[in-house]
């Protein structure tokens, strides 16, 4: 994935350079902190348990957090960037009672390895209102994210060994609000949110019950350090719901295995970062 980042910010250059009659400034930031889960429920399975991520499976710490973005501005009000966020959270933990997810039980006492894994790709793009003003920018416009969700329940006992695991990929499409305003001593403060609500029976044209949301908003403070480079200190919510009956089960061994699914995430994180710009 870094590959990735790495070649489109030289491709993102070699356009800048190519192109000295067309205002094309490229950014790239790296972004490392800490995120605390604030609440993080799952079920499968209308009779299963609707399990605590934090009270039941040991979400209690805080994890190391990072975000990687590359991007541009393009002709002054046109900004267009690419954001990759790995997540992983493993656990271990001894069930207290009986847990019963996409109809495997597992019984009370059991000790298990749980691990939710979401990481996300994300392309968006936002127009600037503000255009006019050469120290504050508006941005609207659209993203497009591509989850990569990995949830398992493993015992790591027993002659059984029982696993549930369910694995899949999805489009996300979202609206996207980005503006900053710039301080003529080098400071500046923005915020940037991602956000969406979709039902499939409608907005995608499934023809089964569906439902969900997600929100990512984040504020920011940053200081330019030189000419190209500034540091900055970033406060973010992340969250999403999603519950509906799926229709599509049984094509892969690692999709859920039961109809009906919950699954719904807040988080809060805080980092810091570096941000260069051309």
């Amino acid at each position: 994935m870094k590959r990735i980042l790495i070649t489109t910010a030289l491709l993102l250059c070699f356009i800048s350079f190519s192109l000295p009659a067309f205002s094309f400034t490229p950014f790239l930031e790296t972004e490392q902190g800490t995120i605390g889960l604030v609440y993080h429920t799952y079920q499968n399975g209308t009779a299963g348990t609707n399990f605590d991520f934090i009270k039941q499976g040991g979400q209690t710490n805080l994890y190391p957090f990072s975000r990687y973005t590359v991007g541009a501005t393009i002709q002054e009000n046109h900004r267009l960037w690419f954001t990759y966020q790995p997540l992983e959270l493993n656990t271990a933990v001894r069930f207290a009672d009986n847990v019963t997810i996409g109809g495997v039980t597992f019984n009370g006492g059991t000790p298990m390895e749980l691990t939710y894994s979401f990481p996300f790709y994300r392309m968006t793009y936002t127009y600037d209102l503000l255009s006019k003003n050469d120290n504050a920018y508006l941005g609207v416009g659209l993203a497009l994210q591509i989850r990569n969700a990995s949830i398992q329940f493993k015992q790591i006992d027993g002659a059984s060994g029982q696993l549930y695991v369910s694995q899949n990929v999805g489009l996300v499409p979202a609206l996207a609000i980005y503006s900053e305003y710039v301080f003529p001593f080098g400071l500046t403060l923005s915020a940037d949110i991602a956000g969406s609500y979709a039902d499939s029976a409608i907005i995608n044209g499934a023809d089964f019950e569906f439902a969900g949301s997600i929100l990512d908003a984040s504020l920011r403070m940053s200081y330019l350090v030189s000419e190209n480079y500034s540091l900055f200190a970033n406060a973010r919510f992340f969250g999403g719901t999603a519950e509906g009956i799926s229709e599509n089960i049984g094509d892969n061994w690692t999709e859920n295995v039961l109809p009906y699914t919950k699954n719904n995430i807040a988080s809060l994180t805080f980092s810091t970062g570096l941000h260069w710009q051309m």
